[in-house]
């Protein structure tokens, strides 16, 4: 493929910079359109790589003005006046309504607030287990992409409850911009049983609202609004709306794209071996803009597997401390920032490798893990992955908009709650009993080994207390935690993974199992040692 430099303006924060980018001409370059007299042709005299992903694609006649304001200021003096770029969903949803409309829909199925550390929930024994986390004050299913950003700031666990539904229990299924919606009690409001957990490098997987102003991996930089270190409530109060279009689709030319830094950070790592690739190779051109100020990266045709793995996956965002020498890690660390692209079976090791943890355990002192939602490393390697199956097929299936189009539902549905549409298309040959039915056997089962992988952690936590009460050596404590810390990795990736094993079934069981394992020979350890002192004391 041959590659061609070109210089670029940008406005970004309110400076114009020169910038360098490599551009796949085979990859972007489609058959040019006849530049109409609305603008663009000015435009392109500087702007050639916009000229060269805009020219006919499917926004070729567009004219830059409908995303782009200030334009004329701009071109009669590019250095002293910036142009204005828009980013909101509501512009893509002028002409995309279906899209926008679905992204929105409210589906009730599931309900708010629905806690995983309760008798019925993903995770009953979390309170215990992640004793003492902040995500012990409130850690709730997810409700949606229309939510994301919502439901992160009303939590109990960001910033001591401050941020409120405006309407209060009425306004729980409203959606749209976040301060419609919120409201700020100021920063002497803290909720009883609250925490004052969040950070600025979390946020930016769940609004598009920063993309001109955080820098790669959200090191700081004079040219950047916000970093890694700035104040949450101030990141938080200039988030406006959920993920945006320009997250999954470049706004110029269409093209499927990613631009979450860390996610393009962990490809670029390993293109050849990655979760993603395929015959060593990593469909992803990536382009980077202002010597590194940003990256994205351009597709040749969609994987949703990578455009969603820029949230559905597990990655490190909070600070912690290193396994070497419990030295803290802070958010001036770019460890802070951080995705491994690995399953359940991997993360222990790749964690220890990277000399980080998230936290110790309240009663073992165990150096614990606290995982995000696995999704797109938890699929890969399974039987629908293999298949050549992506999330969007099963996730955003085709559907008929009110004006009579077929179009793909942006509104992420569960399959389960939408078989027909998710699955029959793939299995023309089953049913929507059959599906549901193998569904929630599979469903079934990983959540039986999660219970019993729950049970025996507890147990190892409790017989760990025991032992330290009778006075059992620091060796076999060591011994203990060490088992802990296994048997947590295996067990905590699932209650964060969401679809309760269904992606991937088999590596669930081994994972699981794995940890019961963990967690039995633990508890063996410690009967052992306190046996020893009993019979011990008893001689005496």
């Amino acid at each position: 493929m041959q590659k061609k430099k070109i210089i670029m303006t940008v406005a970004l924060l309110g400076t114009v910079t020169f910038l360098s980018i490599p551009v796949l001409t085979t990859a972007v370059n489609k058959p040019a359109t006849k530049v109409a007299n609305d603008g663009r042709a000015k435009c392109y005299e500087c702007h050639d790589e916009v000229k060269a992903l805009k020219e006919g694609s499917k926004h070729a006649k567009l004219a830059c003005t409908v995303c782009h304001d200030r334009l004329d200021a701009h071109m009669g003096d590019p250095e002293k006046n910036k142009p204005v770029t828009v980013i909101d969903q509501a512009l893509c949803g002028k002409c995309h309504k279906n899209q926008m409309e679905s992204f929105y829909s409210v589906n009730r199925d599931g309900g708010a607030r629905k806690e995983k550390g309760t008798p019925t929930g993903r995770s009953p024994m979390q309170d215990k287990l992640l004793a003492p986390y902040g995500f012990t004050f409130e850690h709730n299913e997810p409700r949606g992409h229309a939510f994301m950003v919502i439901d992160q700031f009303a939590v109990d666990r960001f910033q001591g409850g401050r941020f409120q539904f405006k309407d209060g229990w009425k306004g729980i299924d409203k959606v749209g911009k976040t301060w419609d919606v919120l409201e700020d009690k100021g920063k002497d409001y803290k909720l009883n049983e609250s925490a004052m957990a969040g950070n600025p490098t979390c946020i930016q997987c769940k609004t598009s609202d920063h993309i001109l102003k955080w820098k790669f991996m959200g090191d700081k930089d004079p040219r950047a609004k916000w970093d890694r270190t700035s104040n949450i409530v101030d990141v938080a109060k200039d988030t406006n709306n959920p993920v945006g279009c320009i997250h999954c689709h470049d706004p110029h030319g269409t093209q499927p794209r990613i631009v979450r830094d860390g996610l393009i950070q962990a490809i670029e790592r390993d293109t050849k071996n990655n979760i993603f690739a395929k015959g060593g190779k990593t469909d992803l051109k990536v382009i980077s803009f202002r010597d590194g100020f940003r990256k994205i990266g351009i597709m040749e045709k969609t994987d949703s597997r990578m455009m969603c793995a820029q949230c559905h996956v597990e990655y490190n965002c909070g600070g912690g401390s290193q396994w070497s020498d419990g030295a803290k890690v802070t958010y001036t660390d770019q460890r802070t920032n951080h995705f491994p692209l690995k399953n359940a079976l991997q993360l222990l090791k790749h964690y220890k490798e990277l000399d980080f943890f998230d936290f110790k355990h309240a009663v073992t002192g165990a150096r614990l893990i606290k995982f995000q939602h696995p999704e797109a490393e938890t699929y890969a390697g399974s039987v629908h992955d293999k298949a050549g199956v992506q999330c969007h097929q099963c996730h955003m299936p085709k559907m008929k908009g009110k004006d009579g189009k077929m179009f793909s539902t942006h509104g992420v549905v569960k399959p389960k709650q939408n078989i027909k549409a998710a699955c029959l298309g793939c299995h023309p040959d089953s049913n929507v009993e059959k599906k549901q039915y193998e569904m929630e056997s599979i469903i079934n089962y990983t959540k039986g080994k999660m219970r019993k992988a729950e049970y025996w952690l507890g147990q190892l936590i409790d017989s760990y207390a025991a032992a330290q009460r009778m006075g059992v050596t620091e060796s076999v404590l060591t011994q203990a935690r060490e088992k802990h810390e296994e048997a947590h990795v295996l067990w905590e990736y699932w209650t964060a993974e969401n679809s309760d094993g269904f992606h991937n079934p088999d590596l669930a069981r081994e994972s699981l199992t794995g940890s019961i394992a963990a967690s039995k020979a633990g508890v063996k350890i410690l009967n052992d040692a306190m046996a020893v002192v009993t019979k011990g004391e008893t001689k005496k």
